[in-house]
Parts: C-alpha cells; structure tokens; sequence
C-alpha cells in the first residue's frame, strides 16, 4: 500500500537521488543502512528485482510525524530529468556544487522519495509544526552515500 492510500498522511514534497544504474543498491543493504539510522524507523512494502537490487520501499517514522515512500526509476524519464537539471541549474551553481553538476552525467538511474507528514483528525491542530525534516535528510544521506549518487531538493533547486 502507497503511503498516499494512507488518510493518516499527507504528501508533502519530492526528493531525487540520481545515480549511476549500476550502483543501484539491494534491498536488504537500504534497510540495514536505513535502521542503521534510526532503529525506530518502521519499514515495509520493500521490493525488489529478480537479483535482489531494490524496487521501491515505505518508511514511518512517527516520532517525525513522517513517511517516505522511495522507489527507483531509470530510463528515458531521468535522462530527460538530468538534461533539465543541468539546462537549470548550468549558471546558477557555486564552485562547490560545480562537481555534482557535473556528475548529473553520468547518472541513468534515481529513486523518488516522496515525502508525507503525520496528519491528525482534528484540522485545528493540524498546523504543520510537527513534521520533523531529519528523517528525510538522514534517508536522504543514506541513498547517496549507498548510490554514490547526487541528492536533488526540486523545491529549492539545490544539490545535496
């Protein structure tokens, strides 16, 4: 069950870690390394290809009032995804982002992380204050260090 099938949460916002395809992780390897992180959070729905590399993946993490549902995508979309990318963001980077824009290349691969907020019943008390962004930079952390790979905030326009 998608996350979005979950009156409880709301989506929120949509991160990217690009990759090379060929640094796509197993599944096994993301949960170890995600509860590595925080052994509280609570996973399921983990799939993976035939050779055990990881599909896609849901997360809770309700001391952050958060989930995140990841899962990977390669192909024509993230091709034309790092073709915008770098049409984007060509004059727009720091010397210290110079790099990962330049990796963006070679990436063929990514992962969606899609990220939703704990919502209550009472839409008095639903004020956005509870969601706690640090599950979401930690998962973040975890796929690019797995992945090699570059971090995208689309919101902000930002390389991690």
């Amino acid at each position: 069950m998608s996350t979005f099938e979950n009156h409880d949460y709301k989506w929120r916002e949509t991160y990217f870690v690009l990759f090379d395809s060929a640094r796509r992780p197993m599944l096994e390897q993301v949960k170890r390394r995600l509860l590595k992180i925080n052994p509280r959070f609570e996973l399921s729905n983990g799939e993976a290809d035939e050779a055990g590399h990881i599909d896609s993946l849901s997360l809770r993490s309700p001391q952050d009032y958060a989930a995140m549902d990841i899962s990977y995508v390669s192909g024509e979309e993230v091709s034309d995804q790092v073709d915008e990318l770098q049409r984007d963001m060509k004059g727009n980077v720091d010397a210290t982002d110079r790099p990962k824009l330049a990796q963006l290349s070679q990436c063929d691969a990514k992962f969606d992380i899609l990220h939703f907020e704990q919502v209550s019943n009472d839409e008095e008390e639903d004020d956005g204050e509870m969601l706690d962004p640090s599950a979401l930079l930690g998962v973040m952390d975890a796929l690019i260090e797995l992945t090699k790979g570059v971090g995208v905030d689309p919101q902000s326009g930002s390389l991690m």
